[in-house]
């Protein structure tokens, strides 16, 4: 199964805060791009990373090239195409950049779409920036040519709650503005969740995936649940189960595993062990798992896991 995301890596800053050092990666079959990054450090302005860390926003790179991209040779080979960038903030101080991979095909459907809204200028939120890949030029038309109040549409809702959005099938959500043009390419997934950063606008990612190109092989959404904090299943889906239901079962504390160590530090954590993690991280069929932590004023209020 070809997913929408080919790779994801984690870039933390040295104890001096003066450069980003691997912090992990998971590359998939695009093992000489991982190669090729594992020994690289990157200083502020200097790379995606870097340059993601120096301006303290999220930022979109639709082409990977070499004026902007120290990988760009090692990336082609594998067949990436567009990278995103993601700081992780508690207050000034950076935790570690996340960064996401994705591809061109024949049959690749979907985007991902950086939404902003600047409050001395307006109430609206307008797209940054998006990627499309070989989507139709139509969708990405109109999405350019789309603003969303806060709780309208995917970006809205997102923006609204200042936590995780997915509606799982876009023709039944009356909330999906652009539902009709979604379906006639293919798409009929939506995930989207608020960036914290440095400065005042407000950023939603969002990720619109179709069924030949799931954006990862599971997705879950876990949040802290009761007075001892700890994270429970709140909503997902995976590829081979289905829509997965809100669920207290097996919670996971602050600290444990990958999910509890991403909402305990604010810091994004990867395992190629899926099956060692706690609860039901670890029953899962995927082997390897991301947890990112998702922030509003300065707390980590959720985390997402994505499987590969």
């Amino acid at each position: 199964m070809k997913t929408f995301i080919r790779v994801v890596e984690v870039w933390v800053p040295d104890a001096e805060q003066s450069l980003l050092e691997f912090g992990g990666g998971l590359y998939g079959s695009a093992a000489r791009f991982g190669m090729a990054s594992r020994s690289m450090c990157f200083g502020r302005g200097e790379g995606l990373p870097g340059r993601c860390w120096d301006e303290g926003q999220p930022i979109v790179l639709t082409s990977l090239d070499p004026s902007v991209f120290r990988r760009t040779e090692q990336a082609r080979a594998e067949g990436l195409t567009c990278g995103i960038a993601l700081p992780i903030f508690v207050g000034d101080v950076l935790k570690g950049v996340f960064v996401m991979f994705c591809g061109d095909d024949a049959e690749h459907a979907g985007a991902i779409e950086l939404w902003r809204n600047d409050p001395a200028e307006s109430r609206e939120m307008i797209l940054d920036d998006g990627y499309y890949g070989t989507t139709a030029d139509a969708f990405e038309f109109m999405s350019r040519r789309t603003s969303f109040h806060k709780g309208v549409g995917l970006p809205g809702m997102a923006w609204e709650a200042g936590a995780p959005v997915f509606l799982p099938d876009l023709g039944k959500s009356g909330r999906f503005l652009r539902a009709d043009s979604a379906i006639k390419v293919g798409i009929n997934r939506g995930f989207a969740f608020p960036i914290a950063n440095q400065g005042d606008d407000h950023y939603v990612l969002a990720f619109l995936s179709a069924l030949a190109t799931p954006l990862v092989r599971r997705l879950e959404v876990w949040s802290p649940a009761g007075r001892d904090g700890a994270l429970c299943l709140s909503e997902g889906f995976c590829e081979k189960q289905g829509l997965l239901q809100a669920s207290t079962e097996a919670p996971i504390a602050p600290g444990q595993g990958v999910v509890g160590r991403a909402f305990a530090t604010a810091v994004p954590m990867l395992t190629e062990r899926a099956a060692e993690e706690p609860g039901t991280v670890g029953l899962t069929s995927w082997t390897s798992v991301a947890a990112l932590p998702v922030l509003r004023q300065g707390r980590v209020t959720a985390v997402v896991t994505w499987y590969f």
